[in-house]
């Protein structure tokens, strides 16, 4: 095992074009990274200048204590696992497992032996002898993985490697992994354009953006306290709802009021977030989850009441999303329309403006609740997890700094 440290790593191709941009990243000894980002950020270029497939343009990467800048892949002590399984279809799968060992002129008595070990850990003593045609995808990408558990690498570096499995396989082989993580311990840096496989997989998890890292921290920070608009809502789904607010002081303290709506700002988050004070008499742009709104029959006495229209609902029954229209317009930044073009290229399931020039909004409700379509609804916010951003910066206002392993977006601030 060993801990990887990416230092002002830059990859640009021909043209100009900058995959990576100063990209600082250290990875700790048995960390599970997971690198995220709509299609196109860079996080599959990063892995692969890991890897040694792609050479840097400019930085430095280090692989324990050694720099591999100029290493081949084979010499970086490093095992790969790639979407498409990459298995040798004429070999059976104890043949598949065994290949690296092989090349490397491993006794055939260890050969043997850790094969058995990976086999056993894996599940898939039963279908060594078959080969990759007679398997499933989830027993394939089991093989890959075994094909990298027998190497005893380093680090383990993942591609994608679940996406090509159904909904329903992605998530037993998303617990399969994170048992082979707790069980090896061995330093993982795994790239997903899925947010939930980043949140459920993730030690901490690493916002890539146009080649520029937005945010690294554990999946309940990010959640929690994203440093800027793009983080904010690229992090959660359904995603977070924004609209710009005018945060003024009324008669009962700080309030912020929108699209005909007043909901009060908890001197406890001023509190917390001393620069906030700055804001008042200003324009904000806010950011409300749709897991802080509940109906207002089955919420807390003190969440503010906030009464809509639903629009649409979609029932998921353990929980009820209701989308709703507010009267203000999209909010139009930079963060906020990369957001859009993400959904647009089918990436994840952004909440996208309405045409008419209304914001489209999510809530999520106990299913217990009897709302249905086109129904008023009298929803509740809990008015102490609101998130508040700079208008201009897209930054987040007031957000605790220094939390440990937390970093946030440098170059992107301009």
């Amino acid at each position: 095992m060993a801990k990887i440290t990416l230092d002002q790593v830059d990859k640009v191709y021909s043209g100009g074009v900058k995959a990576v941009d100063g990209l600082n990243l250290e990875i700790g000894d048995g960390e599970f990274m997971v690198l995220v980002g709509p299609s196109g950020c860079g996080k599959s270029t990063a892995l692969r200048m890991i890897a040694g497939l792609e050479e840097i343009s400019g930085g430095k990467i280090s692989i324990g204590d050694q720099v591999v800048n100029d290493l081949a892949p084979k010499d970086r002590d490093i095992a790969m696992v790639f979407q498409n399984y990459a298995l040798y279809p004429h070999m059976t799968v104890e043949q598949n497992l065994a290949f690296g060992l092989k090349l490397r002129g491993t006794p055939k008595a260890e050969i043997k032996q850790k094969v058995q070990e990976a086999a056993k850990m894996l599940g898939l003593e039963q279908f060594l002898s078959r080969k990759p045609a007679a398997l499933s995808g989830g027993q394939r990408q089991r093989v890959a993985m075994g094909r990298a558990i027998v190497r005893q690498p380093q680090a383990f570096l993942m591609d994608e490697p679940l996406s090509n499995l159904d909904a329903k396989l992605r998530v037993s082989m998303r617990a399969s992994l994170s048992q082979l993580h707790e069980r090896l311990g061995v330093t993982t840096v795994y790239v997903t354009h899925d947010q939930i496989e980043a949140m459920t997989l993730g030690t901490r998890v690493c916002v890539l953006r146009d080649g520029v890292l937005q945010q690294v921290d554990t999946p309940q920070r990010l959640f929690e306290n994203p440093v800027n608009l793009f983080v904010a809502g690229f992090i959660g789904s359904p995603a977070m709802n924004f609209v710009t607010a005018d945060l003024v002081r009324g008669d009962g303290g700080a309030q912020v009021s929108f699209a005909g709506y007043t909901l009060p700002v908890p001197d406890a988050t001023l509190d917390a977030k001393p620069a906030l004070r700055d804001y008042l008499g200003k324009q904000v742009i806010l950011g409300i989850r749709p897991s802080d709104f509940e109906d207002a029959a089955h919420a807390k006495p003190e969440w503010a009441p906030m009464s809509v229209r639903s629009t649409v609902t979609e029932e998921l029954g353990s929980e009820i999303n209701v989308i709703f229209t507010i009267d203000a317009p999209p909010v139009e930044h930079k963060d906020t329309a990369d957001l859009a073009r993400d959904e647009s290229e089918g990436e994840d399931d952004m909440t996208i403006p309405l045409a008419d020039n209304k914001a489209l909004w999510t809530a999520r409700v106990n299913s217990r609740s009897h709302v249905r379509p086109g129904q008023h609804v009298d929803l509740a916010v809990d008015t102490g997890r609101l998130h508040f951003f700079d208008p201009a910066s897209g930054l987040a206002i007031g957000r605790p700094g220094g939390a440990p392993g937390a970093a946030s977006v440098t170059k992107a601030d301009a």
